[in-house]
């Protein structure tokens, strides 16, 4: 397996003294100096859980498109996004790309805070479609878990920056983050892809930390490396797969890597393959000014953002246009 996509075994961290969660600090730096995307085991979420949380996944998107189209929500919305809806953007909004293949059922943080106008953007209520009614209690579950690994992940972080272990703590006590489930469909002989059509189109993540929960397939996750060349990242059955986003990279002054990604289109070497992918995508609170970290941590400094003035931009990016 290439060194650029480490295992990085989390037990010690949970488990071991100083010494052993001072190791699987420096692992996770150098993964995240180098490439961007690690995979990690020993992370708690059971796998029972997983196999739940897929399984309501494919309950719904099971359902007829009528029915489907019920939970349909616009662009940024929290519920059911249409195959080849939404509009992709080349990487840094340079060339537009055809509409993903994927389709999805979008999730976010729903704990409000009473001021109604961020409520009404950052924190409204989840969609639960009567159809599937065992998907709210599992994905409630899910979610939790995935916050929970996410806050401990941070403080990895931390501490593989040479930080305390709650330096990212007073950013976190509220955040925004979203949840998808994405389903990149079989070969349909009757609409094949675009030429550069992808499930996924080629981008960065735009948060702190990106966790996934996916399965294996031809038609799957590959990265964009530092020899310019676009490389499948490996499948392990326990592991998830966690990469950064463009946030915590300008955080750190780009001594860590936002990496490029992508999802190909289904592949004829595997016509029925119809995969699931669980992303939870943690952010930070709304309000969290986000200031690049100095030398000798930091590298490059960025202009200080607001986290929902930067995520909102570069929401807006992605966003589909209207036709003419």
């Amino acid at each position: 397996m290439p060194e650029i996509f480490p295992v990085i075994d989390l037990t010690p961290w949970f488990e071991g003294g100083g010494d052993e969660r001072a190791e699987v600090a420096k692992q996770v730096d150098e993964a995240l100096r180098t490439s961007g995307i690690l995979l990690v085991t020993g992370h708690r979420v059971p796998s029972e859980l997983r196999d739940r949380t897929r399984a309501v996944a494919r309950e719904f998107f099971r359902l007829p498109a009528d029915v489907k189209g019920r939970s349909s929500i616009a662009f940024g919305g929290r519920g059911w996004i249409a195959p080849r809806f939404a509009e992709a953007e080349g990487y840094e909004g340079t060339a537009s790309m055809a509409p993903d293949l994927k389709e999805s059922f979008s999730f976010g943080a729903d704990r409000v805070t009473g001021d109604d106008a961020v409520d009404a953007r950052w924190f409204r209520p989840n969609t639960w479609p009567a159809e599937v009614p065992g998907m709210r209690p599992v994905v409630t579950e899910y979610i939790e878990r995935m916050h929970a690994l996410s806050d401990e992940l941070m403080s990895l972080c931390a501490v593989a920056l040479g930080l305390g272990a709650d330096f990212f703590a007073s950013y976190l006590d509220h955040p925004t983050y979203g949840f998808n489930f994405n389903r990149y469909p079989p070969v349909d002989p009757t609409r094949p892809p675009a030429p550069g059509q992808f499930n996924v189109a080629p981008h960065t993540d735009f948060g702190t930390i990106t966790v996934l929960d996916r399965e294996p397939g031809p038609g799957g996750l590959q990265v964009y490396t530092s020899e310019d060349t676009w490389v499948d990242a490996p499948y392990v059955p326990e592991a998830l797969t966690v990469n950064i986003g463009d946030l915590l990279a300008r955080w750190t002054g780009d001594r860590w890597h936002a990496t490029r990604h992508r999802v190909l289109p289904p592949q004829a070497s595997a016509p029925q393959d119809d995969l699931i992918s669980l992303v939870y995508f943690y952010e930070t609170n709304h309000n969290a000014l986000i200031e690049s970290m100095e030398p000798p941590i930091g590298r490059t400094s960025f202009p200080s953002v607001l986290s929902h003035e930067y995520l909102r931009s570069r929401l807006a990016s992605i966003a589909p246009k209207a036709k003419h």
